[in-house]
C-alpha cells in the first residue's frame, strides 16, 4: 500500500508542475500573442489532466489506455504548434 501512496504523490506533483508550466505558457501568450505559447499551454494542461487522472486509477489497471491517449494528444498539440510556427 505504501508504494501506491508514493505513486499518487509523485503523480500529483507531476500534475501540479504541468499545470504551472501551462499557466506560464498562457501568460507568455497573453504578452506576445504568439500562438506557439498557446499550443504549449494547452499541451501542458492536458499533461496535467493526464497525470491527475493516472493518479486516480490503480497502478495495474488495464483500462487506462484513454489516459495515455491524453498524453499522445498533448504531444500532437506540441507538434502542431511547432509546425505552425515554422510555416509562418
Amino acid at each position: 500500500m505504501r508504494g501506491d501512496a508514493v505513486r499518487q504523490v509523485l503523480l500529483g506533483m507531476t500534475a501540479m508542475g504541468s499545470f504551472i508550466a501551462g499557466l506560464f505558457f498562457l501568460r507568455f501568450y497573453r504578452q506576445t500573442r504568439d500562438p506557439l505559447f498557446a499550443w504549449f499551454g494547452a499541451a501542458f494542461a492536458l499533461l496535467g489532466v493526464q497525470a491527475f487522472a493516472l493518479g486516480l486509477t490503480e497502478a495495474d489497471a488495464e483500462h487506462v489506455v484513454w489516459v495515455y491517449l491524453l498524453r499522445l494528444l498533448a504531444f500532437v498539440l506540441i507538434i502542431v504548434g511547432i509546425v505552425q510556427k515554422n510555416r509562418a
